[in-house]
């Protein structure tokens, strides 16, 4: 099979595949599918937009996003031009964007609003929210010149000080490390027909040399789709794997000890288990772990890890588990790979043996030294190209050959700690010691000078109290030689290091904030005078920080911090996302104080550490003492776990038939009788026929009885009523499907029919007061991504006299994660006739106020959004409105 004379021949591929899916963007609560086809045509248009904005070969475009299929039609429309592209990672300081920009002179900046939108405003952006207004039907294709040399892309590598440098890859670059990949794969493919579509969770910034070769060239290869996932806690990529039916994960090591960490929390015999499937065969192991494997989903079988050092206890946490590791080893300078372990080939604890077409060797001191036609051949640096003059790069990481060719990376050169004993120290040898030990979230062993040298020291991000360390210390000592044993330490004041967007650990910083520390006299300095839980807290509730004397205050959540219920949502997911951990929603739920919360992201096992809240006022008097027994009753008077069902069925064809039915047939001809509603719109002319072209909204309305519904669905065209879902009280709903808490008891019985009725005939949701919101939203984005329009009751309780509440702020993050538009509609009347107990009977009085669709840019908060929702349905019941549609 030849060798492509450049990338762009990937878009013919593109084409050929058709309507396979090529990109799966998990956002929010949302799953929005891209297919090859779409993707090409994308790159064509936007490839003609930069044609007519006059962009030339060697011109350079800034691409600053989250993955997404907008940011690979924008890279392959680079390709057809010509257009040198420089990806930023989206999680970069604008600052740092902006000294690229300003190096590189971009004619075009590319990307996500909210990120364009921290740049001057002089600069020529155009951001992919606003690709559907502005790319031109035509397409373009690719210009006669390119070839091998062509410059593809520059990727800077460089920190937040000092010069910026970009590496420079060109077309036979990628295509030398593309190449042998997909010659290797032609033997298996007929395998491959069998799995297919082969799916990749791909959870790397596309900014990254190794997010690149796993989120661009390797699915090309397969027609594979590709699954991206921003949100990096443990069970949503566990919930994506099993719900997508992913075979294959892609990610940073730091990544797969999320999920170790996940696991061995959910199974705390996991650790037990494992010593004793020791020796046993692969399929015996399967079996063994088979609850393991299920949680995955047995589609899944494979972690391809790469952009850092997998560290020797977590790959055998996988391999024991039976699942399949795939390292691969290389730089920015090489374009992503040196070396590939085969996946059906696995030589474990090493990097895997150079790809074919490099040549590798190892300096005297364990450096690795490679060359071939993989390598950058030029760097950007002061506003233009530099020609690589040297033959053989120079890597700067340490490794050791293996008898059977593999290479076993040993660590970063610079990073190696001298002793003053002139003995070497590789810090991810060290660092490994530290990895079974349950309390430790994250670990940095870096040096530091003492009056006799420099000598290691552990830094620890600890999930324990500060105390524990030292006893961590030693228990970690005992898995190292003599000469490697730490006799320092100091403990991180945050639950996690700082890490890059690819997470690994900025070890410049932990060295920065050591040697401050040891400045002031061993005091911390990384956050004084703030505190991270605090600021996280301030940020959600839009509040200002309390001052320093209350931080020393047990504060409350509600009261003094202003944290309402929905507003804990925001806070459990932001807290998941930072520690990259699961909570327990009922633990968190009986969080009430700011200590309690400290100690539940402390304690694996909150309920054993702490006493839990109660609804009265504690003793002073009473000892915090607590026994066994006093913790079985504490756990027994727990909430049970939520079992609230989020129903699919009643989005099946006979189902939703029926439906429409009894809404058209049955529900509209009641309203029309009994209540007779007048239904008005600001702009009648213009209101049916663009509401039902708009896609599906979220609907809101006032809350006032049990009716509201049908007199919502009275007040749409049909287009959209025919599609739609409701959320309902949760607790209402679990009620009617137990049987229980029905007033009088003889209505218990009907409970269970009236849930099979009300879910079959409106389709209705669950939407708790109190916990399980995130499940709800979820379903509430599968129900926006078949297209059905979601109505949602913001008050979240009913008005008892028609009076328009405040709304939960819950509204504003549901908005927020679904990104689609906002249908505010008012009920007038119902309030006068409930406080008034006047007969409904066609009493002429009722209005349906229908208003248009509002549409919220991507940086609105969730406070903003909630404001402006709430100050629409209330102008919607104070104006007059004589139209009626």
């Amino acid at each position: 099979m030849p060798i492509r004379p450049h990338l762009a021949t990937l878009l013919d591929d593109f084409r050929s595949f058709g309507h396979q899916k090529a990109v799966v963007q998990h956002t929010g609560n949302r799953r929005r599918v891209t297919t090859y086809k779409e993707l090409a045509t994308q790159a064509g248009r936007f490839a003609a937009l930069l044609t007519t904005r006059n962009l030339q070969s060697g011109d350079r475009l800034i691409l600053w996003a989250q993955n997404s299929a907008e940011w690979v039609a924008a890279f392959h429309a680079c390709i057809l031009r010509g257009v040198i592209a420089v990806p930023l990672d989206a999680y970069g300081t604008p600052e740092f964007a902006t000294r690229i920009a300003s190096d590189v002179r971009p004619s075009l900046i590319v990307g996500d609003a909210t990120l364009l939108q921290t740049l001057p405003a002089d600069w020529p952006k155009l951001a992919f929210e606003d690709w559907p207004a502005t790319l031109p039907t035509d397409q373009a294709g690719p210009i006669p010149t390119l070839s091998h040399d062509t410059p593809l892309q520059i990727l800077f590598t460089s920190g937040t000080t000092g010069d910026p440098k970009g590496i420079v890859h060109t077309h036979g670059n990628i295509l030398s490390s593309f190449e042998p990949i997909r010659l290797a794969a032609q033997p298996y493919m007929r395998y491959e027909r069998i799995v297919h579509p082969l799916r990749f969770l791909h959870t790397l910034p596309l900014s990254h040399v190794f997010g690149q070769m796993m989120g661009l060239w390797v699915p090309s290869i397969f027609a594979a789709e590709v699954h991206f996932e921003t949100r990096l806690t443990a069970p949503r990529l566990i919930e994506t794997i099993r719900r997508e039916r992913i075979p294959v994960l892609a990610g940073v090591p730091r990544v797969l000890a999320l999920l170790k960490t996940h696991l061995e929390a959910e199974h705390p015999n996991l650790p037990a288990r494992l010593a004793a499937a020791q020796g046993i065969s692969a399929q015996k192991r399967w079996w063994r772990f088979r609850d393991i494997h299920s949680a995955f989903g047995f589609k899944f079988w494979a972690f391809v890890t790469g952009g850092g050092a997998l560290p020797g206890p977590i790959e055998q946490f996988w391999n024991a588990l039976g699942f399949v590791l795939v390292q691969g080893y290389g730089m920015t300078e090489t374009s992503a790979l040196i070396t590939l372990n085969h996946p059906f080939k696995v030589a474990r604890g090493t990097m895997g043996k150079p790809l074919p077409g490099r040549e590798v060797k190892l300096q005297p001191d364990g450096e690795v030294l490679v060359r071939g036609p993989m390598i950058s051949p030029a760097t950007w640096s002061g506003g233009a190209l530099q020609q690589r003059t040297d033959e053989w790069l120079a890597t700067g990481d340490l490794a050791e050959a293996q008898p059977t060719g593999e290479l076993r990376f040993l660590g970063r050169k610079s990073e190696t700690i001298v002793t003053a004993t002139g003995v070497n120290l590789h810090p991810e040898d060290l660092e490994a010691a530290f990895e079974p030990e349950s309390e430790v979230a994250a670990c940095a062993v870096v040096p530091i000078e003492t009056p006799t040298g420099p000598e290691p020291c552990a830094v620890l991000a600890l999930r324990g109290t500060p105390d524990r360390a030292p006893a961590i210390l030693q228990s970690a000592n005992t898995r190292l030689a003599e000469f490697q044993r730490i006799r320092r330490l100091a403990v991180w004041p945050e639950p996690d290091l700082p890490r890059t967007s690819t997470g690994k650990i900025k070890r410049a910083a932990v060295t920065t904030w050591l040697a401050s520390r040891e400045a002031n006299d061993g005091r911390s300095s990384a956050s004084a005078g703030t505190d991270w839980l605090l600021t996280l807290i301030a940020r959600i509730t839009g509040e200002g920080l309390p001052t320093t004397q209350a931080q020393n205050q047990d504060l409350r959540l509600a009261e003094d911090l202003r944290l309402d219920s929905l507003g804990r949502v925001q806070l459990m997911a932001a807290l998941e996302e930072r520690l990259g951990a699961t909570l327990n929603p009922t633990e968190f739920d009986n969080v009430e104080t700011l200590n309690q919360l400290r100690h539940l992201i402390t304690h694996p096992d909150y309920s054993e550490d702490i006493t839990l809240p109660s609804a009265t006022t504690p003793n002073p008097n009473t000892s915090n003492a607590q026994t066994p027994e006093h913790h079985h009753q504490l756990r027994s008077e727990l909430p049970p776990p939520s079992t609230h069902i989020y129903p699919h069925w009643p989005w099946s064809r006979p189902i939703s038939f029926l439906r429409a039915a009894f809404v058209e047939c049955i529900a509209l001809p009641l309203v029309w009788l009994f209540a007779t509603p007048l239904v008005e719109s600001p702009q009648p002319e213009a209101a049916a026929k663009p509401l039902a072209a708009t896609g599906p909204m979220l609907i809101i309305a006032n809350h006032v009885t049990t009716y509201d519904l049908p007199l919502l669905l009275y007040a749409l065209p049909r287009a959209l009523r025919s599609h739609t879902a409701a959320a309902m009280s949760g607790e209402m709903l679990e009620d009617l499907r137990r049987g229980q808490n029905r007033q009088p008891r003889w209505l218990n019985p009907l409970g269970p029919p009236a849930w099979l009725l009300i879910t079959a005939l409106f389709n209705v949701f669950p939407l708790p007061r109190r916990r399980d919101f995130q499940r709800s939203f979820a379903h509430a984005g599968e129900a926006l991504d078949r297209g059905l329009n979601v109505f949602i009751f913001p008050e979240g309780t009913r008005s008892p006299d028609g009076t328009l509440a405040p709304f939960r702020p819950g509204i504003g993050l549901l908005v927020k994660q679904s990104s689609v538009p906002v249908l505010p509609i008012a009920l007038r009347g119902l309030g006068e006739l409930k406080t008034r107990k006047r007969r409904w009977f066609r009493s002429g009085t009722l209005q349906i106020r229908v208003g248009q669709p509002i549409y919220f840019p991507p940086d609105a908060t969730e406070a903003a959004i909630t404001a402006r929702l709430h100050a629409e349905v209330e102008k919607l019941l104070a104006t007059n409105q004589p139209e009626i549609t």
